[in-house]
């Protein structure tokens, strides 16, 4: 089937979607972080279009975070290292879809952006929250980067419905106990009418809902909380999937 960015779907949806109470998260495995399914290659391929056609909507760092984002991109080469799927050469990266990857300590979430098909937001504690210092967010579920760029978490989930004090009280204990080395994982469930992974929306828009009848895909997102021991930022990750529903 020829590729089109507008259909990339998953077989399945690997993980297990059962309801848990907020924020729902449970230990991870380091080992299990950076996950490489069926659909690396054309995930990839949209990836780079991405990086190339819109890099300013899809990547935002904050100078002063650029020895976290550094520090992120040197713990995920070391991960990939260690697998049979990638190789690690003098600067380079070779990917499972045969690519070479110069890695340019410079442009750090650039990197990252070209190398995993995780989307990689950096959260350091700046006062009383933790704020989005730094993203590379190819695939966001109905939110925009640069809305959320340099926002604490309340004011990142300002439009959530929800996110009262208590729960944004949970949510930044949750952020200050991830400790190194002893990753967190949740992860989600999202009805779309459209399987187009480049999702923006701006919170001023008003969402649609979408009737059952034309909720056609599922999308997941696993997403994980890393901490890094040297600066101490928080890595939120997101691994998409999306499949017929």
């Amino acid at each position: 089937m020829r590729y089109t960015a507008r259909m990339i779907l998953h077989h399945r949806i690997p993980h297990d979607l059962s309801p848990r109470p907020l924020p729902g998260v449970q230990p991870l495995d380091m080992a299990d972080w950076l996950i490489v399914d069926e659909v690396y290659a054309p995930q990839m391929a949209e990836r780079l279009r991405l990086l190339e056609g819109c890099r300013e909507a899809v990547v935002q760092l904050d100078p002063a975070a650029l020895p976290a984002a550094q520090e992120l991109l040197a713990m995920v080469v070391e991960q990939l290292s260690a697998r049979s799927d990638f190789g690690l050469g003098e600067g380079r990266m070779l990917c499972p879809d045969g690519r070479e990857v110069v890695l340019d300590d410079a442009r750090p979430l650039e990197t990252l952006g070209q190398l995993v098909q995780e989307d990689f937001c950096l959260l350091e504690r700046r006062g009383e929250e933790a704020v989005l210092t730094g993203a590379v967010l190819c695939f966001p579920a109905s939110w925009r980067l640069d809305e959320k760029f340099l926002r604490p978490l309340t004011g990142i989930h300002a439009p959530v419905e929800d996110y009262d004090a208590a729960i944004a009280a949970r949510v930044q204990r949750l952020f200050d106990g991830v400790k190194p080395g002893r990753p967190l994982w949740r992860s989600n469930l999202l009805h779309y009418a459209d399987p187009a992974l480049h999702q923006p929306r701006s919170e001023r828009a008003r969402r649609v809902p979408v009737l059952p009848s034309e909720a056609r895909y599922l999308r997941s997102e696993r997403q994980s909380l890393v901490r890094l021991p040297e600066s101490g930022a928080v890595v939120f990750s997101i691994h998409s999937y999306v499949c017929a529903a």
